[in-house]
């Protein structure tokens, strides 16, 4: 892997903490130059969040803040005026965060998700586990991995805002999604956690890879 390589390598580890990071990108990378209320707007983040994002976005390099008075609209392709005063903070994409995106494609998003799970052991066991449930709650999670409650929420928490887990939409989870469930089916009195799609990708890959057992 080339120098150039293993600095994105680390700025997508960076991006895939939390998966709205991903998304403010790739708004910017559509805006060309945008602020957090319009960028609020476009991605459904709220607003205290967006300026996190942002704040956290800049100082990893990925976006940089637009200086100038004023802004054409060939430059931020969200306003619909031909000029407008800037009365916001405006950002951008850097030329690092512009590479990011134009190398990023499936495969090496999976990569990147391998390597931001392999840093902690317990996310290993938790996907593994995923896998096998499908669906189910952090108190079975804790069961099965002899590890406190407590310990186990927040991990799955942070999967979650990997993109990695989902919650289980159903009301009712029938026993094929369930694995672990004796019963034929059973109300979600609990929050349920599965793989998302790119979390199957990924899984999938790990045991292709033998990261996880088969």
């Amino acid at each position: 892997m080339s120098d150039e390589d293993q600095i994105l390598m680390d700025k997508l580890k960076d991006v895939l903490v939390d998966s709205r990071y991903l998304q403010v990108l790739q708004h910017l990378k559509k805006a060309n130059v945008d602020y957090g209320k319009s960028i609020m707007l476009n991605t459904k983040i709220p607003i205290q969040d967006v300026v996190d994002i942002l704040d956290y976005l800049e100082k990893k390099g990925l976006i940089e803040r637009v200086h100038g008075a004023t802004l054409k609209n060939t430059e931020a392709k969200f306003k619909l005026s031909s000029e407008v005063h800037k009365h916001h903070t405006y950002y951008t994409l850097t030329r690092i965060g512009d590479h990011l995106l134009r190398k990023l494609d499936e495969r090496m998003l999976i990569k990147g998700y391998i390597n931001l799970l392999k840093s902690d052991d317990l996310y290993l066991t938790l996907v593994s586990l995923a896998d096998q449930l499908n669906a189910d709650h952090a108190l079975t999670y804790a069961k099965l991995t002899h590890k406190p409650i407590e310990e186990i929420i927040p991990k799955l928490e942070e999967l979650e805002r990997m993109g990695i887990f989902e919650e289980a939409q159903s009301k009712v989870i029938k026993f094929g999604d369930r694995k672990s469930k004796p019963k034929k089916e059973t109300r979600t009195h609990h929050k349920y956690y599965g793989l998302t799609r790119i979390g199957e990708l990924v899984v999938r890959e790990m045991k292709r890879k033998g990261i996880i057992s088969r």
